[in-house]
């Protein structure tokens, strides 16, 4: 690794760090930025799970910290979330380059649309999650977030909001608490996956780690609503201009 691009996967990963405290979607720059450093699509997937570990053990940490965590629920819904990622990993493994880069600038898309649109917070608490239906129904759910987050993990933090909003009756503060959970639980078993197939830069996997830890507390202090407009004026900016390249390039 070089300095210039030690100094520029930094960077990003401060930024990314910062955007998934305050707006959401960090992964959207991570995973374009080592795809265009010269990093093979599946290298780069599992090298940006190492920054999304130590993001989200930091992230459980502050919310145990301010009472905010349970245990039993996140764990309830972290199972089948890791079983899911598995399945997900390797089947990311498994594409070659140009399809995983198609399929990955187009989720950028519609990621952003969400992001822009934020139908999440539009949606309305639904009762609490304490039937066995409704159980059964996030346990179901988080099988398929797990497989998704296991593929390719941009913007499943909107799906994880957006669901238990929908079927439970938990506070936004407590959702979140939930969310970094299940993120770090399923993220781990990805990362096994991607390991055991030798998929990982543990060079830039831990620069960018230590970028998006300085830019979640960046972030967490500047969380104003000026703030989030304009990191997600950038994002939308960025994002566009990424997606562009990766659709292109994979043609």
């Amino acid at each position: 690794m070089t300095l210039l691009s030690f100094l520029a996967i930094l960077l990003v990963g401060v930024g990314a760090g910062f955007i998934n405290v305050i707006a959401g979607g960090g992964s959207l720059l991570t995973m374009p930025m080592l795809i265009f450093f010269g990093l093979p699509s599946a290298v780069a997937n599992g090298t940006n799970r190492i920054a999304l570990m130590a993001q989200n053990i930091v992230a459980i940490a502050s919310f145990r910290k301010h009472g905010y965590f349970d245990w039993k629920f996140s764990t309830m819904l972290a199972i089948p979330a890791l079983i899911g990622s598995i399945v997900g990993a390797n089947f990311a493994i498994s594409l070659s380059d140009e399809v995983f880069n198609r399929i990955l600038s187009v989720v950028m898309l519609l990621v952003l649309a969400i992001i822009i649109w934020k139908p999440h917070k539009k949606l309305s608490n639904g009762p609490t999650a304490d039937t066995l239906s409704r159980k059964i129904g996030l346990i179901v759910i988080f099988f398929f977030v797990g497989v998704y987050g296991g593929f390719i993990q941009a913007g499943v933090g909107f799906i994880i909001i957006a669901a238990l909003t929908m079927v439970s009756g938990l506070s936004l503060v407590k959702i979140n608490s939930i969310k970094v959970f299940v993120v770090a639980i399923y993220t781990l078993s990805a990362l096994v996956v991607f390991i055991i197939n030798d998929q990982i830069n543990w060079g830039y996997g831990i620069t960018l780690a230590i970028g998006t830890s300085i830019g979640a507390v960046l972030g967490s202090k500047f969380a104003v609503q000026r703030g989030e407009k304009w990191v997600q004026r950038i994002l939308i900016v960025s994002v566009l201009i990424m997606a562009g390249k990766l659709f292109y390039s994979s043609l």
